[in-house]
Order: structure tokens, then C-alpha cells, then sequence
């Protein structure tokens, strides 16, 4: 029986683990991050259910314009596109319906010096994923970029529910003294 706890404690603790760490992700992907970079430029694509429209995917239903965003790190040549797209009310998040203004803003930012682009999600190149832009701002000299607080935070509550589950499950199949006298 005692064997049989511990298998079961270092089960639901793996469990609880694996849960935790897809809470993480989570977190990552959706909450806010920033980054300085120099912006470069920008363009619109129009975009169905497949993808981009080109001669090779042809529209084949209701299409809708992408906005994109191009930067430059700040000392290199390293690139980063981001993706300008209304969630409308699919990421509750976020309700972003201003891509427009962003992209505004964004274009007026070319040639400017340092901004601030603020965003969501991963830039995966195999699926071709794009990080999404919410905002963009001039940095002013001195000024440095915004650190994504909220997600500090959620990290800290994300490992601390992890420590208070594990000891919990660890208390309640805590292996009791044998009484061999």
C-alpha cells in the first residue's frame, strides 16, 4: 500500500506539473510583451481561410486585409515581423479593433529612432505564426521599454499555486511511520 501512495503522489504531482507548465505557456502567449526595436516598415496583405491570396492560393470566400509590421533590432541586422490583425471579440484579452491606427502609427514611426511595440502571441517561422501588435510608441531618448508586469505577476501566482498543490498532495499521502515493534 505504501508503494502504491508514493507512485500515486509522484503521479499527481507530475500531473499537477504538466498542468502548471501549460498555464505557463499560456501566460506567455497571451499576456503582453514589449520590445525595442527600429521600425522599417510595413505593408497590407489580403488574406482568406487559407492564407495569403496570391496566384498560387486563390481567394475562395470572404477575405480580409492583414497589416504587417517590420523591425530591426537596434544594434544588428536581426529582423522581426509582426502581425497588425483585429482580434475582434476572439481573444477576450484584447478586443483589439484599431490595427488600422497601429499600422498608422507604426508607418509614421519609419525612420524615426527606437519604439516600443507592444504584443501578444510567438513568431514561429515553420507555421508561419506572427507575433500580434496591440500598440506601437517612439521611445524618447533615455527612455527605455515597458516591462509586461501583469505577467510577472501571473507567473508568481502560477508558481505559487504550484507549490501550495504539491505540498498538499505531498501532506496527504505522506508516508506514515511503520509501528514494528
Amino acid at each position: 500500500m505504501q508503494k502504491f501512495k508514493k507512485y500515486l503522489r509522484i503521479f499527481i504531482i507530475s500531473f499537477l506539473f504538466a498542468l502548471h507548465a501549460l498555464v505557463f505557456t499560456a501566460i506567455n502567449y497571451a499576456f503582453p510583451h514589449y520590445d525595442e526595436a527600429i521600425i522599417t516598415g510595413g505593408e497590407v496583405k489580403r488574406m482568406d481561410k487559407d492564407g495569403f491570396i496570391d496566384a498560387q492560393n486563390p481567394a475562395d470566400g470572404p477575405t480580409r486585409d492583414v497589416y504587417f509590421i517590420y523591425t530591426r533590432e537596434l544594434n544588428g541586422t536581426k529582423v522581426m515581423p509582426y502581425r497588425n490583425e483585429d482580434t475582434g471579440w476572439g481573444l477576450s484579452l484584447y478586443f483589439k479593433f484599431n490595427s488600422a491606427d497601429v499600422q498608422a502609427a507604426a508607418q509614421s514611426l519609419v525612420g524615426e529612432g527606437r519604439a516600443q511595440i507592444k504584443y501578444y502571441g510567438w513568431r514561429i517561422a515553420m507555421f508561419d505564426m506572427f507575433r500580434n501588435a496591440v500598440s506601437v510608441k517612439k521611445l524618447k531618448e533615455g527612455e527605455t521599454r515597458a516591462n509586461p508586469i501583469s505577467s510577472y505577476i501571473f507567473y508568481a501566482l502560477t508558481a505559487v499555486s504550484f507549490v501550495v498543490c504539491a505540498t498538499f498532495v505531498r501532506r496527504k499521502f505522506k508516508d506514515e511511520p511503520s509501528s514494528n515493534l
